[in-house]
């Protein structure tokens, strides 16, 4: 049995300073009701798949969190067999969380949007409504407006007007744009954590020109009663030539928020201390990182990096190096990762640095067979019991005729009595679940794709309400039409985010520190 502590004994670990991955297990949906402030989500039905590159180094302290339904011990037996040695569970589950004094909390990426709602108290960032910019346009007053998300979401659908600049390409691509130092700027995003760090980027590096956040993004703009522009084909301003200004005022910020820029051989003593997790984090585009990277570096723009740190970041108390190609976008990013709370620096080289870092093998699960056409076909007139374990929702949208709906932790409950077992879907997924079929006893498990299902000419069906919402683990229905017109969703989730600071503990935010705002010139 694997050592299971209190949530008491949990909180002591996450403040005393030494590495620990709060790994929760459960499902992204019963995550997204309610989960401890620095958990994050690998869910068991994926675990093998992500946990090697999330957390790399084998050693690290691991504490799991389920509902306290055995699903921890699981997963931690499966953790053991890929040579993790420091595993621990909490007692009782996410419940029992709030016993140690802790809130549960609904949502993703709660401790990057907290930390958005924290540098906007501290730093006083400037803002401007949806009704007053607006009112701006309609007078063709002078104003820049970008939109801080990313490419996909600028195209989906954007605030009018808005030049697509994510906001891990502010500090390279904006400065170029800005007509002159008396131009109001403002930056928007879909909510306000992207908006805030927007704005106060280009405050922080200095800008003498007015910088605004627009209140509420996106979804404070339809609640204004106004309309967005829908398939914007906009796309990125090109980065200037000359990028010494730029550089400059990158290092000035990020020397202010304690951020080393490391030589190769400091970097590499770095990587190479196996007592230690080092993440390599390549901030630079998509269409960079393709083109070229450093081997082993991982990428997340920098903006995103700052907006859902738990999605690349799992290991509290590692180190990370942050890496492009200028020195422009990697200083920044550092600098708000060290107002988090992390050990992040830059490498005087970039991504050019002639760093060896540690390679960490992937975890490729034994496969079911995979049957054809005619191999479905025969399986089912044998009498093969049908579980697909798709997605949720694609499973409602359409699925073979008799075909069950189960995900991993659930399995062994739906084959019980079970000769044969066809598992439906992707084949990772499906290995995976075939791990938990074998274990209940089913020795006859082959795996179909939904391609497969489709050329075989079954009958489908489509179930709306199933599996229904509760059973539905895998989808977190948390305010998720928020951005489809639906106007009570986007209140609510905006009254989320502005509350999350009242929900934390004083040791949860002393995790972070932001950078008080200085006018340019002081």
């Amino acid at each position: 049995m694997t050592q299971a502590i209190n949530a008491t004994t949990v909180r002591a670990w996450i403040n005393d300073g030494d590495e620990i991955a709060l790994l929760d297990v459960r499902e992204a949906g019963q995550f997204g009701e309610g989960h401890a402030f620095f958990a994050v989500n690998l869910p068991y039905s994926r675990l093998e798949l992500t946990v090697t590159e999330r957390v790399p180094r084998r050693e690290t302290r691991i504490l799991l969190i389920d509902d306290g339904d055995g699903i921890a011990e699981r997963a931690a037996e499966r953790l053991r067999s890929l040579g993790y040695t420091r595993i621990a569970i909490l007692e009782g589950g996410a419940a029992a969380w709030t016993s140690g004094g802790g809130s549960l909390f609904k949502g993703i990426n709660v401790p990057s949007k907290t930390f958005g709602e924290l540098v906007e108290a501290v730093c006083g960032t400037p803002h401007i409504s949806a009704a007053s910019l607006h009112r701006m346009q309609g007078n063709g007053d002078p104003l820049l407006l970008l939109d801080g998300r990313t490419l996909a979401e600028h195209h989906k659908m954007a605030v009018p007007g808005a030049l697509p600049v994510p906001n891990g390409e502010l500090a390279l691509r904006a400065a170029p744009l800005a007509p002159d130092a008396g131009v109001p700027v403002v930056v928007h995003c879909a909510g306000r954590t992207r908006s805030i760090i927007g704005a106060q980027t280009l405050r922080h590096l200095g800008w003498l020109n007015p910088v605004l956040a627009l209140e509420n993004g996106t979804q404070g703009w339809r609640l204004a009663g106004l309309e967005l522009e829908y398939g914007s084909t906009r796309t990125l301003a090109q980065a200037p030539r000359n990028v010494g200004a730029a550089r400059d005022a990158a290092r000035r910020y990020a020397r202010r928020a304690g951020v080393e820029e490391l030589d190769v051989p400091s970097a590499q003593h770095w990587l190479d201390d196996r007592s230690r997790t080092t993440y390599v984090v390549d901030v630079r585009t998509a269409e960079e990182y393709a083109a070229h990277t450093l081997p082993g570096a991982v990428h997340a723009p920098g903006g995103q990096l700052i907006q859902a740190t738990d999605l690349t970041l799992v290991v509290r108390g590692a180190r990370v190096l942050v890496l492009d190609a200028q020195s422009v976008r990697a200083p920044v990013a550092a600098a708000w990762l060290r107002q988090m709370g992390w050990q992040a620096a830059t490498v005087r080289e970039g991504i050019a640095a002639p760093l060896k870092v540690p390679g960490h093998a992937a975890f490729t699960p034994a496969r079911a067979p995979e049957l054809n056409v005619a191999g479905l076909q025969h399986a089912i007139r044998k009498g093969a019991r049908l579980i697909d374990v798709r997605d949720s929702l694609a499973y409602r949208a359409g699925h073979a005729a008799g075909a069950a709906w189960s995900i991993r932790p659930r399995l062994p409950g739906v084959v019980t009595g079970a000769d044969e077992v066809v598992l439906i879907g992707e084949a990772d997924i499906a290995a995976l679940a075939a791990i938990e079929v074998r274990q209940a006893g089913v020795q006859r498990i082959s795996h179909a794709t939904w391609n497969t299902v489709l050329a075989a000419g079954l009958v489908l069906v489509a179930t709306p309400a199933e599996p229904d919402d509760q059973t539905a683990i895998d989808y977190l229905f948390f305010v998720h039409d928020r951005h489809d017109g639906n106007l009570d969703a986007a209140r609510r989730y905006l009254e989320w985010e502005t509350g999350l600071i009242g929900q934390c503990t004083p040791d949860e935010l002393a995790h972070f520190s932001p950078l008080p705002h200085v006018d340019a010139g002081q």
